[in-house]
């Protein structure tokens, strides 16, 4: 089986917001780019992750305003990872298990990268047929 490595986005090509940006800026920016998740930083250093999802049930559901909740407010943290050498059926198990659609990709307990379910769509997709 494949390995996580092989389909991550790289830490390098992450989309990150700062914590104090307000959700519906964060909102904008995954619009705009056509992603599902920010990585939410202080300073330099990555403190969580908010996905689409995060913004639907914590902020959109909660009837909570838009330009006065941080990202940093309904972010998840910290993020749940997986080894870099682990398989994509490890990464499809693991999400399955704790209903997460992202995960952190680890090496040696640093994050370098992360996977999501749409990776492991397209990676499905493009398997030979019988």
């Amino acid at each position: 089986m494949v390995p996580v490595k092989s389909f991550m986005i790289p830490r390098e090509k992450f989309v990150t917001v700062e914590r104090d940006t307000d959700v519906q800026t964060a909102a904008r920016i995954m619009r705009d780019k056509g992603i599902g998740s920010l990585f939410v930083t202080n300073s330099k250093e990555i403190v969580g992750i908010i996905t689409d999802t995060d913004m639907v049930r914590r902020v959109v559901a909660a009837g909570a305003d838009t330009h006065k909740t941080s990202v940093e407010q309904i972010m998840s943290a910290p993020i749940m990872t997986i080894e870099e050498g682990k398989t994509l059926l490890d990464a499809n198990d693991l999400m399955a298990q704790t209903h997460m659609r992202h995960l952190g990709v680890s090496r040696d307990g640093k994050l370098v990268g992360m996977i999501s379910v749409r990776d492991l769509v397209v990676f499905l997709t493009n398997l030979p047929r019988k």
